[in-house]
């Protein structure tokens, strides 16, 4: 494992033995405890507001080449996806690509 101040990067081999181990230093009751308010403010201080109505601008439009990706997401996220039906992925990458749109147009 390799430390950049506060990151500390390794090989999936390695990241696999730490939780293994008992690794993982994340306090999971102090983030379910966080009220979305505070998750919200957090992210205002780090990123700056989103414009508001950004979510409005979430279109679902032609198909662009799609790259194979794998990534955790937190389950009551993907549950609510799923439970809208087929085409799950594809929601998701909209509300992603309406974020980043939005964080575009913030920035001078």
């Amino acid at each position: 494992m390799r430390r950049n101040g506060n990151i500390v990067s390794g090989t999936a081999e390695e990241i696999r033995r730490m939780l293994d181990n008992g690794g993982d230093m994340t306090n999971w009751d102090a983030v379910r405890a966080m009220p979305q308010s505070e998750v919200e403010r957090l992210a205002d201080e780090e990123d700056g507001p989103l414009p508001e109505g950004w979510e409005k601008s979430i279109i679902e439009g032609p198909i662009l080449r799609k790259q194979p990706v794998h990534i955790r997401l937190d389950a009551d996220i993907l549950d609510w996806f799923r439970t809208r039906g087929p085409g799950y992925q594809t929601r998701i990458n909209a509300v992603l690509r309406a974020y980043v749109q939005a964080r575009e147009k913030a920035q001078p």
